[in-house]
């Protein structure tokens, strides 16, 4: 017989342990960039419209289906439509692609306690040289900060819900949330900062194309976590009499604000760095910007605070984003193992190590597809190009199966819960839905056009990444 199943102990437990899973490496660096190549503050506005009028449906459709069944993906599916329905295939597939993307996530996580370490060890100086990454991931020592992470990861994860995640979100986001101000406030004490304030915030909508859009989509998308099976299963360690619809509400307006504020980081630290910047250089990569460039402006700064200095704001940065990769680290493996623990009848640490095996394995596999083995480093060719293990899991999972599932949930609230089914769960803890707009626009939007936005915009990327045929 399965456990009860484990609860958050309040609403403030499952809100950060909900951000954390959304704040992520996009929120810190990519969000900012993106922002500046897409008109300022033209692209904020249109984040936020897609946060609210695209976004906050798919969440409120993802929770939903989660506190409703008090299930993981691979159980929450067939628990409305049947254990024989072939919606078990949308379950199935949550499950899968928190799994793959999870390796992907490991990867990254690893090369940022690498230089967080290596600023604590004075080594900023070699951070900063061009030709440092490609050396550095291609290094042994790779493997032994794996096994920090995995070890962190498994620490958390083993204490579950309450004692685990919970605890870890309790500290770790107001911690970064802390750190992240701070940076933020000496940054713009810093010489030209208002400069980079300016290209962040003033829009500019002559840049304002079909790209910018879709990469505005993609972006609130990936940023909340959306399509991973990650707010199913927070939604099951939620009790029915909690208020899912106001939590998701502030689930999504902390994960803008941190990506918000960090812009206030990146972006007037860039042209401190070099007051004539072109933002239409700047590296669209998150990767190619924490570990390439922001090395080469921490450096910078021993002009006015010593080498000392510049090595203490550093790891600060490298710490801050570290501790944002963790909590989406958690949230992103404790997908199947949730399903593991329920579906298997087995113990969290049991779980975890036969992810252990599995994910081990195939992150060693990742980690050595840049060029220590030239087999996993030219796997395939599709998309005019070879492509290696580590780039399949990013296009396959982390480009093209995040809208599909998107998609499949919409689906499936229409086609197989039915809409009344549906909006009858959500209100449950929330007594003045029922009456609300929101309501209404819920109903409508996953009825309409988000389904049809969410298939556009997977075909659209199959047709790009796959054939190099991009339909716009």
């Amino acid at each position: 017989m399965n456990a009860e199943r484990e609860h958050f102990s309040s609403k403030l437990g499952f809100i950060l342990a909900a951000a954390g899973s959304a704040v992520g490496i996009g929120n810190m660096v990519g969000f900012p960039v993106a922002a500046t190549k897409g008109g300022g503050g033209a692209f904020l506005v249109i984040y936020a419209l897609f946060v609210v009028f695209i976004c906050l449906p798919i969440m409120l459709a993802e929770m939903n289906l989660g506190r409703k069944t008090q299930l993981d993906p691979q159980g929450a599916y067939p628990s409305i439509a049947g254990s024989k329905s072939r919606w078990r295939f949308a379950g199935w597939l949550a499950v899968l692609t928190p799994f793959m993307i999870g390796i992907f996530y490991m990867v990254i996580t690893v090369w940022i306690l690498g230089y967080f370490l290596q600023t604590l060890f004075g080594n900023l100086a070699d951070l900063a040289d061009p030709e440092y990454f490609g050396t550095f991931i291609n290094s042994y020592t790779v493997f032994g900060y794996l096994i920090v992470v995995a070890a962190i990861v498994h620490f958390i994860l083993v204490g579950g819900v309450r004692n685990g995640i919970e605890r870890a979100a309790k500290l770790l986001m107001p911690a970064l949330f802390v750190m992240l101000v701070g940076l933020v406030i000496f940054v713009l004490t810093l010489d030209n900062a208002m400069t980079g304030v300016q290209f962040f915030l003033v829009p500019d909508f002559s840049q304002v194309n079909g790209d910018v859009i879709s990469g505005a989509l993609s972006q609130a998308f990936f940023s909340l976590s959306l399509g991973m099976g990650i707010l199913i299963t927070y939604g099951s360690y939620f009790r029915q009499r909690d208020d899912l619809v106001g939590s998701a509400k502030l689930v999504a307006v902390a994960d803008s604000l941190v990506a918000f504020v960090a812009g206030l980081m990146i972006l007037p630290a860039i042209f401190v760095f070099d007051p004539n910047t072109n933002p239409d250089t700047l590296s669209e990569s998150s990767v190619a910007m924490i570990f390439n460039f922001l090395p080469q402006i921490f450096l910078a700064l021993q002009e006015t605070l010593g080498y000392a200095g510049a090595s203490v704001v550093a790891g600060i940065f490298f710490l801050l984003v570290f501790f944002a990769a963790i909590t989406s680290l958690v949230s992103i493996i404790e997908v199947p193992t949730a399903t593991i623990v329920r579906k298997y009848n087995v113990s969290r640490k049991r779980a975890l190590g036969v992810l252990a095996l599995t994910m081990g394995t195939l992150t060693l596999v990742a980690i050595a597809s840049f060029g220590m083995v030239n087999a996993f480093t030219n796997l395939v060719t599709y998309g005019g190009g070879s492509r290696s293990f580590f780039d399949v899991i990013y296009d396959v999972f982390y480009d093209t199966v995040l809208p599909l599932n998107g998609l499949l949930i919409c689906l499936f609230v229409i086609w197989r819960w039915k809409t009344g089914h549906f909006h009858e769960a959500l209100g449950e803890g929330n007594a003045s839905y029922h009456k609300s707009l929101l309501k209404r626009y819920v109903s409508f939007s996953l009825m309409t056009f988000i389904p049809i936005v969410l298939a556009v915009v997977f075909i659209n990327t199959v047709a790009s990444i796959f054939f190099a045929s991009p339909l716009f």
